[in-house]
């Protein structure tokens, strides 16, 4: 299990927030991936990248600080990476929060 504060901290973040709700619909955001669809692969680190208007090291600090946080999930596929939400992690939070506010 993440530790709780990190996780907290890892939602104190625009940035991430707008990739987690991105990646809730993947198809929405990312239709034009190439690669596969977004909804069974994942979204590749550059369309997030792009979409958020930052560098992809930038944008790859964010996605680590989710998934250490066990909020999202990466594929690896050869040398690229896709990325998609860790429903389970991000319930266990959820409950989480509620039971303890």
């Amino acid at each position: 299990m993440s530790d709780r504060l990190e996780q907290t901290k890892a939602l104190a973040s625009d940035a991430r927030m707008k990739i987690l709700e991105w990646l809730k619909a993947p198809r929405r955001h990312f239709n034009h991936q190439e690669t596969g669809d977004p909804a069974e692969i994942g979204v590749c680190v550059t369309l997030i990248a792009d979409k958020l208007g930052v560098s992809q090291p930038t944008v790859s600090r964010h996605l680590e600080l989710l998934r250490r946080a066990n909020f999202v999930e990466v594929n690896r596929i050869g040398r690229w990476s896709f990325f998609s939400r860790n429903e389970y992690g991000l319930s266990d939070y959820r409950s989480w929060l509620h039971d303890n506010l």
